[in-house]
């Protein structure tokens, strides 16, 4: 599990959204959005609840909420148009 890699949703008020990892816990890990859940207020959320992608973003990519967004938006269309063929 690196910092910066996109995972998805399974449980929960965000289920079926794309989330960044921030940080790791012994069983947990801390995610954002940069928008409900900004860079300064992680959620916490336990690995079984989360399925792993194989993209990692780029440290700019997490330097700002805007950044974050920006490139969860870009990843999930990309994701729902390889979803639609």
């Amino acid at each position: 599990m690196a910092k910066g890699q996109i995972v998805c949703s399974k449980a929960g008020r965000d289920k079926g959204k794309f989330l960044a990892v921030v940080g790791c816990e012994t069983d947990a890990l801390l995610v954002c959005d940069g928008k409900e859940r900004p860079l300064e207020r992680p959620k916490r959320k336990n690995r079984k609840h989360l399925t792993l992608t194989n993209h990692v973003l780029c440290e700019a990519q997490l330097a700002t909420n805007k950044a974050l967004r920006r490139a969860l938006r870009e990843f999930s269309g990309a994701a729902g148009e390889k979803e639609g063929e």
